[in-house]
Parts: structure tokens; sequence; C-alpha cells
């Protein structure tokens, strides 16, 4: 008689036969951004308004540049499995071929383009 986890039962279930993996993913990366965003909105939100020179000194300082660059990465990562997901869900054939392409594509543009403007503003 084998003995089975709820865990091990779970292993290699979902429509892309990995979905533990995908549910741990998406959870640790959504408790990840539950701190990572409230702290770049509070340092966002006090450069806000204020003038150009000011607002490349906030984001020139070494732990606001990491925490944005680590905000862009995770969010966009998050973005691109919970799109890949959802796709897997609701469509079939080419069609969800195309949108996972699609999806995944369109966050690491988002990725590339918000690495390199503050790349420019940091450095």
């Amino acid at each position: 008689m084998r003995y089975l986890t709820d865990r091990k039962r779970a292993v290699g279930k979902g429509a892309s036969g990995s979905g533990t993996e995908h549910h741990w993913h998406m959870q640790v990366s959504s408790v990840a951004l539950a701190f990572l965003v409230p702290t770049f909105l509070i340092i966002f939100g006090r450069a806000l308004g204020k003038g150009h020179a000011e607002v490349i000194a906030t984001f020139s300082h070494p732990f606001v540049a990491i925490l944005t660059a680590i905000v862009i990465f995770v969010s966009m990562r998050h973005f691109a499995a919970g799109a890949t997901m959802m796709i897997e869900d609701y469509l079939r054939g080419w069609a969800r071929k195309a949108a996972v392409m699609t999806a995944i594509s369109l966050s690491y543009a988002i990725t590339a383009v918000g690495l390199f403007a503050l790349a420019k503003i940091a450095l």
C-alpha cells in the first residue's frame, strides 16, 4: 500500500503539468510584492510633483534604485506567470501559443524598458 500525501497527489497536476510549482511561484511573488510595492509607492509618492533634479536625485540613491529594479523585475515575472496561467485556462490551439508568447514578450519588453530607464536615471 502506497501512502501519498496531499502534496504528492498534486505534483504534476494542472494545465501545464506543473500546477503546484506555478501555485508556489505565484504565492511567493505575491508575498514579495505585498512588501515591495507599498515601500516603492511611498518613495515614488514623495518624489511625485517635485522638479526634475529632485526626482533624479531620489532615484539615484542605491536603495531606491535597487528597490525599483526589484519591483519591476518581480512584478513583471508575476504578471507573466499569471497571464500564462489565465491564457492556458481559456484558450486552445494556436491562439493559446500566440497569446502566451505575446504576454511573455510584453513582460520582458516592459522589464527591459523599465530597467534601461532606471539605469539612465541612476547612473
